[in-house]
């Protein structure tokens, strides 16, 4: 399929420091013994025992994962996208209109021989061998145990490897002075930032903003959950139906998964 409009989102295109990298990973050290996740000088993610229990390090058992129903998700329809600018601060009004952070998108694909048209949400992709981290000088670049791709802002030096190892363009600097943040998703200027698939709620058992919103619209076409379990609604549906990854040739093997393209 090619797309259409000005986005080019689907075109495309081991870190120095392994040992850092799984220690961020999985949040050993003080998060274990204090149940406190420090995430910027200040700012703790609270670990709520109901979701992963206080001092309980994610874990590669799980690998949390999207479906995404392209039929059911409608060109005209923007709540997924609205929802994560608003959870993650990235709306207009949290920075500067110059400053376009994007970390969940909506694209419009055609088939060039059927004129077949779907729309679809892109952002990280969450990939189990992502080139991001591959790329990383600093270990900013991380990847947790349950496979959730995110940056340390604190180390990311700006220099920006991992936009262009990315084959979905998934991530964005920060030029610009942010305001108004949420506490719980920090940022910061000169640094690269990307779909976090809202850690910060996944691990107090809640959903993604972009599927909660989905599912409130009554679109329907974004299902969250846990990959690995065999029972898991998720793994229940693409073990029953046709789902693709966006560019599988490259054999990065994303969490997020479209079904009808």
């Amino acid at each position: 399929m090619s797309k259409r409009g000005s986005d080019t989102g689907m075109s495309v295109g081991a870190g120095p420091d392994s040992g850092r990298r799984a220690f961020l990973g999985t949040g050993v050290g003080i998060a274990a013994a204090t149940g406190v996740l420090a995430i910027a000088p200040g700012i703790g993610l609270i670990e709520i025992a109901q979701a992963r229990p206080a001092g309980e390090l994610a874990s590669s058992k799980v690998r949390w994962g999207l479906l995404i129903d392209s039929r059911r998700c409608k060109s005209e329809c923007q709540a997924c996208a609205k929802a994560c600018a608003k959870e993650n601060a990235v709306e207009p009004g949290s920075g500067r209109p110059s400053q376009n952070s994007q970390w969940l998108r909506k694209i419009d694909l055609k088939d060039k021989v059927t004129g077949r048209e779907v729309s679809l949400p892109m952002m990280c992709q969450h990939c189990a061998k992502p080139p991001c981290v591959d790329v990383c000088p600093t270990g900013a670049s991380m990847q947790r145990a349950d496979g959730i791709v995110l940056v340390d802002r604190h180390i990311c030096i700006g220099c920006r490897y991992c936009i262009m190892a990315c084959p979905y363009q998934a991530r964005s600097f920060v030029h610009e002075p942010l305001h108004a943040q949420n506490p719980e998703v920090p940022r910061g200027q000169g640094c690269v930032e990307g779909c976090t698939l809202c850690v910060h709620r996944v691990d107090k058992g809640q959903q993604p903003a972009c599927v909660q919103a989905c599912q409130d619209s009554g679109g329907g076409a974004m299902l969250f959950g846990d990959l690995n379990d065999p029972t898991s609604d998720i793994a229940l549906r693409i073990a029953s139906v046709a789902s693709s990854q966006v560019r599988a040739d490259l054999r990065l093997n994303p969490a997020v998964r479209y079904q009808g393209i």
